[in-house]
């Protein structure tokens, strides 16, 4: 039987950095997580948060170089599993709800508004506004820090109509 390895990482702490080996996945147990890449300018680009109960991996071929950093956001407890292990292959589960966001993510970058990636933001993850400082939420969804103030704003007066 394997056994899953529970790591305690601090916040801020980089637990993958781009290059290197990919061959793990996270389970967030406690705590909040990152993945992201920077460009070749410096610009650092959100590619997803995982709070407790979500996964974190990187797509890159298993044990090839990762193509992602994997930053905790507040200290954290999380089991690292090889990707290749007994364990990962038989949670399809968890990692078809992994899929289905990603792919409902690509397609919001794609094809919807800024208000419309905002609002599916507040939805895929409720729990985390308070925790991500917005210089984040706004790299997540694509704009500037500026934009998303205003789209804050339009989102808000938007629901104020609905009621």
């Amino acid at each position: 039987m394997e056994i899953l390895k529970e790591i305690e990482v601090k916040k801020g702490e980089i637990i993958q950095r781009k290059g290197d080996l990919n061959s793990k996945i996270y389970a967030i147990k406690k705590g909040l997580i990152r993945t992201y890449s920077i460009d070749k300018k410096g610009k650092e680009h959100v590619f997803m948060f995982a709070p407790e109960g979500w996964i974190v991996a990187d797509a890159a071929a298993v044990n090839g170089p990762s193509e992602l950093y994997i930053e905790a956001l507040e200290d954290s407890i999380i089991q690292a599993m090889n990707a290749d292990s007994e364990i990962a292959k038989a949670s399809p589960v968890v990692l078809m709800k992994r899929i289905a966001i990603l792919q409902k993510r690509s397609l919001m970058l794609l094809s919807a508004s800024a208000i419309e990636r905002y609002e599916d933001f507040l939805e895929t993850y409720p729990d985390i506004v308070q925790r991500v400082p917005q210089k984040m939420i706004a790299s997540y969804l694509g704009i500037t820090p500026e934009a998303l103030s205003k789209v804050k704003g339009e989102s808000i007066k938007s629901r104020k109509k609905l009621s």
